[in-house]
């Protein structure tokens, strides 16, 4: 089942880049058939999956390079089975969200379905080198699509998120060959770098560039600078993607391999960790306010957003780092309908910029019902109680106020900035009186459906929130048990 999540995708992107005769519209619909496969497949994985047990579940294994310890080893926990579903919901929608193309549109799906089928891969890897072949394979899909696809600066932006990213792949690389080669591994399977045994200070040096790696692709102050480029180049349905679930490659990576493969390493620097998700999730919110484009608002939004892992994870308690893996979720559903709705503004509008815009709650002549969604998905990214963003950020800050209070509050403080620059993007956008030079276009309900699931979902896991937790609750249990406790720690 695992492997069929991963080549399913990557074999229906051969057929539609090389076999004769796809047309767009069967290319269109063969991509999106796959990714609606794919995700009704992860849902089979939820509800096979064993809530109490916290091991890899549904393992695949076989040597694949044996004298260089490389297998092709799979599996699935708590922590990677979210980011998967999400993967296929999110994958689904970019397809059915892209307009119909004039240029080069086989290559556009085909590239989309092979984005998809890396990051699922390394949600799945449980060999350190697999998981850094999927994290770079999913490199020059996402490059092609900004640099050809994009907007005026696409090959600027393309590039720049080119050059982040492998530097972010070359650090990692360099941490995992360290863990195995320092500690005399015989093989690079997550369990056996897991069990392995080096100094304190050779697991402070390999951590330190693992998070390095990580901290680009999250990304977090000051490795940031490619992300708000990227969106704003970016198609829609990218962006989606990119926000989404891309960026979960580097929060999932910060847990899985910093906290999960050097737990004592990761204590000795949790405290300066808070700290800096403090700098990133201020810095985010600072530079979300003084923004007039609306996709680049919601582009330092994530910054900030991504932050609150961190804080989570830095924490290191159990309702923490289940704030930090339900943030990873609600993030990605609620960034994919921002984008989303972002993306009906500019092309029913022409613009973005918010000193243009005034008046598209209009129930006449605006667009109501973007409006009011886009209203849903403010009030989600703000934190308002019963949406899912409120339930991640009320478990991260619960978990680390006991550990990290001083963070804590000054990441709580941003929350409530959130709300100041949403309320600038809606009084500015949305209330008021209708601009007589802006026609908006009409909103057909085929363009409606993504925007609407996405906020069904994130209503549902606001009040259902168990729904989510009680899936990770015994992989987080043990991935802090190696942790020194909180009064050991200070």
């Amino acid at each position: 089942m695992l492997s069929a999540l991963i080549w399913i995708p990557a074999i229906a992107a051969a057929i539609i880049s090389f076999f004769p005769g796809v047309t767009p519209r069967i290319a269109r619909w063969t991509a999106f058939t796959t990714t609606v496969g794919m995700l009704i497949l992860s849902l089979v994985l939820v509800s096979k999956f064993e809530l109490l047990n916290s091991n890899w579940q549904f393992q695949e294994y076989f040597p694949w390079i044996e004298h260089l310890g490389f297998t092709y080893h799979l599996g699935v926990d708590g922590l990677s089975l979210p980011l998967i579903v999400l993967n296929g919901l999110l994958g689904a929608i970019a397809i059915y969200s892209t307009d119909q193309l004039n240029h080069r549109p086989r290559f556009y799906y085909a590239l989309i379905l092979l984005l998809n089928a890396g990051v699922t891969g390394a949600f799945l890897a449980q060999d350190l080198l697999l998981f850094f072949l999927f994290y770079e394979l999913e490199l020059i899909p996402l490059y092609l699509l900004i640099a050809i696809w994009g907007g005026q600066r696409r090959e600027y932006a393309a590039m720049k998120f080119l050059i982040y990213t492998a530097v972010s792949g070359i650090l990692v690389l360099i941490g995992f060959l360290g863990l195995v080669g320092l500690s005399g591994a015989t093989s690079f399977t997550y369990d056996t770098a897991l069990s392995s045994v080096l100094p304190l200070t050779t697991q402070i040096l390999l951590l330190s560039t693992i998070l390095l790696g990580f901290a680009i692709k999250t990304p977090l102050v000051p490795f940031h600078t490619w992300l708000p480029d990227a969106h704003v180049e970016a198609s829609t349905p990218i962006s989606v993607l990119l926000a989404g679930v891309l960026l979960k490659l580097g929060t999932y990576g910060l847990v899985r391999f910093g906290l999960g493969l050097f737990p004592e390493a990761w204590s000795v620097l949790a405290p300066w960790l808070a700290t800096w998700a403090v700098v990133s999730v201020l810095y985010g919110v600072f530079a979300a306010i003084t923004q007039k484009d609306m996709k680049k608002m919601v582009a330092y939004s994530s910054i900030g957003h991504m932050g609150y892992v961190l804080l989570g994870a830095a924490a290191g308690t159990a309702v923490s780092l289940t704030g930090a893996i339900f943030q990873m979720v609600s993030h990605g559903l609620i960034s994919a309908l921002l984008f989303l709705l972002v993306g009906v503004v500019y092309s029913k509008t022409g613009t973005r910029d918010l000193n243009k815009l005034k008046g598209l709650l209009n129930p006449e002549q605006g667009l109501p019902v973007i409006g009011s969604l886009m209203i849903l998905a403010v009030m989600a990214s703000a934190g308002i109680p019963s949406m899912a963003g409120f339930v991640a950020e009320f478990l991260c800050f619960r978990g680390s106020f006991m550990v990290y209070p001083v963070q804590t509050v000054l990441c709580m403080l941003a929350t409530g900035l959130t709300a100041v620059y949403f309320l600038i993007l809606l009084d500015n956008a949305f209330f008021g009186r209708i601009q007589e030079d802006i026609a908006p276009e009409s909103v057909k309900w085929s363009e409606r459906i993504p925007g609407i699931i996405l906020a069904v979902i994130i209503i549902f896991l606001g009040v259902q929130p168990g729904f989510l937790t009680g899936k990770s609750d015994a992989t987080t249990t043990a991935m802090l048990a190696p942790l020194p406790t909180i009064s050991q720690r200070f």
